[in-house]
């Protein structure tokens, strides 16, 4: 074999993967109730517990691996003469990439003659797992190393990270919304989109109200986006909601059906900072996908949160809750036809692919659903 391939656990690749393809796993740390616990067993983690724990409000911290941790990781496989790719969580998100990076370059120094790649999937959970299939696919194909990392960096270019929430709360205790915004989306049952940018940052780049529908937009931009779905793997994650996943899997392949989907539970590490009902999608599109949304493709259902966040400003405490239902009651209307204004307004100018999906996704807004 020309390298070896090393990966986390926040991969969120099962068992069978990790012994098929032949990878090699460090564990992530998770601590709660003042003990640190670790998940390399994926077929014994019991999501429904665990998440079923954080709605009662059990507190679980993450914390990074180290420099020297990555070093005894990595070190056994360069003294056996192999190369090593280690495939890693997304830099925009956590500081293990960076460590990985102190640590491959320290051995550097001790192997000159060994190459040592860390590959940053900005993403996580399917989105870095499915790279590093990939990675042992080139593997077993006898690629030389460099070669190898530069078709990996290609396949990070192309994988869209994707998902939805079901509480906002958790977003916003992880600084991704602001409090006024988690109240409202909890009033309002509205659920964000969000995914990985350029640099493997977690943005939001829309928001529908209802469930289901934030679920049928996953499936739609998969619609709209996936290149060549037939040849490709992909993901899909839940934190402790199989019949939503379930209907994900269900709408991807009615249309557009991939060659493979793979279905797994969340990992405690990423899951604990996106919480229960978390529902992600992971695959492949053209290169740049990860700015696509920039421009906000709901920017209707933008303003609608504003004109939401504007009624209660000036609003405190008990006075808040008591005054929200009639606020909302009345800005609701106003917001939505604000949404259908922003859809035909998009549609008028042009026939561009954001406009197309924005108008499938502002339609959903004009269903009732619970």
């Amino acid at each position: 074999m020309s390298f070896a391939v090393l990966t986390d656990t926040s991969g969120n690749l099962l068992n069978r993967e990790i012994r098929s393809y032949g990878l090699h796993v460090i564990p992530f740390v998770y601590l709660y109730d003042g003990e640190e616990h670790t998940c390399l067993d994926t077929d014994s983690f019991d999501a429904e517990e665990f998440y079923g724990k954080i709605k009662k409000g059990l507190h679980v911290t993450t914390s990074q691996i180290s420099p020297q941790q990555y070093m005894e990781f990595f070190e056994p496989y360069l003294k056996a003469g192999q190369d090593v790719i280690y495939v890693a969580m997304s830099s925009g998100i956590s500081g293990s990439c960076n460590s990985a990076r102190i640590g491959a370059e320290m051995l550097r120094e001790q192997y000159p003659e060994r190459l040592i790649a860390v590959i940053d999937t900005r993403g996580a959970a399917l989105g870095e797992g499915i790279i590093a299939l990939h990675a042992a696919e080139l593997r077993d194909l006898d690629v030389p190393t460099e070669a190898a990392v530069e078709i990996l960096e290609e396949h990070v270019e192309k994988m869209f990270n994707v998902f939805t929430v079901d509480d906002l709360m958790h977003l916003r205790r992880g600084g991704r919304l602001s409090n006024l915004s988690a109240i409202m989306g909890t009033v309002l049952n509205i659920k964000p989109l969000l995914k990985g940018n350029e640099e493997g940052r977690i943005v939001a780049f829309g928001k529908l109200r209802g469930r289901k529908k934030s679920i049928e937009a996953l499936a739609a931009i998969y619609d709209k986006l996936a290149v060549n779905p037939e040849e490709q793997i992909v993901g899909v994650v839940h934190a402790a909601c199989r019949e939503d996943a379930d209907y994900l899997i269900e709408l991807l392949n009615r249309n557009r059906p991939p060659k493979q989907i793979l279905l797994a539970d969340y990992e405690p590490v990423t899951g604990c900072h996106v919480g229960p009902g978390a529902l992600a999608l992971f695959f492949e599109s053209e290169e740049g996908v990860r700015s696509y949304g920039n421009e906000g493709i709901t920017g209707g259902l933008k303003e609608a949160m504003k004109v939401g966040e504007n009624a209660l400003k000036g609003l405190t405490g008990s006075e808040t809750f008591r005054k929200t239902s009639k606020l909302v009651s009345d800005n609701a209307r106003k917001a939505l036809e604000t949404a259908r204004k922003a859809r035909e307004s998009a549609i008028r100018a042009g026939g561009s692919a954001a406009a197309t999906l924005g108008e499938k996704l502002r339609d959903l807004t004009n269903r009732d659903d619970p």
